[in-house]
């Protein structure tokens, strides 16, 4: 985007960043453009190319920044996708898109192990085996309310069924049916070792929430 706009008189301008960002490069960017006399809006695409200018695949990309911006422009903001405002920071849109992909990733993570799992098996249906986990991590998902009550009560052993505790204990036998079954578990152990780091630090009552704290922390 700066190599894209150098030397362009941007003063009286309205400036949309649709391109992938840190919060922290966002808000640079932000003062940047302020700087040259513009108004800033910054995106977060969460749509891959197939669903672009589709409504009904559900396609949508946040905006922050330049609230007025966004209500003038909403038409033209919603020709790719639908246009969904993510308040005045201009880091915020990029700190939704990539909390969302790193959820994301975590998930895929998840997918593709299972997956490597089941590989050996010479009975193995995949497409059968593609519905019971997509209908499993459909009912799942449910976990992200949970979480997010229990980060907002600060109580993190709120409605717990399964501790860290429980669930590092569990987690040996995971471990152990990948290196049977020839399955490389490293898309599992760094979520291990956090589980089992939090549950040796006297928080073994706790849910996952609590290993959502800051990098090297409690």
């Amino acid at each position: 985007m700066g190599e894209a706009l150098d030397g362009i008189d941007l003063n009286g301008k309205d400036v949309v960043n649709l391109t992938t960002s840190t919060p922290v490069q966002a808000r640079q960017r932000a003062r940047w453009a302020e700087g040259r006399g513009a108004r800033f809006l910054d995106g977060g695409i969460m749509a891959v190319p197939p669903m672009t200018g589709r409504p009904e695949t559900g396609g949508y990309i946040f905006h922050s920044g330049d609230a007025v911006r966004f209500e003038r422009h909403r038409e033209v903001l919603e020709a790719p996708a639908g246009a969904e405002s993510a308040g005045a920071d201009p880091g915020r849109a990029a700190l939704h898109d990539i909390a969302l992909l790193s959820a994301m990733t975590g998930m895929f993570a998840g997918i593709t192990h299972a997956f490597a799992l089941m590989r050996p098996e010479k009975d193995y249906d995949r497409a059968r085996f593609a519905t019971l986990l997509a209908e499993r991590l459909g009912v799942m998902s449910g976990a992200a309310h949970e979480l997010a009550a229990q980060l907002e009560s600060g109580d993190c052993t709120e409605g717990v069924t399964s501790g860290l505790a429980m669930m590092s204990a569990a987690n040996d036998t995971l471990l152990a049916t990948a290196r049977d079954q020839s399955a490389d578990p490293r898309l599992l152990t760094p979520c291990m070792e956090l589980m089992r780091h939090r549950a040796a630090r006297g928080h073994g009552d706790e849910g996952l929430a609590g290993t959502a704290g800051p990098l090297g922390g409690e």
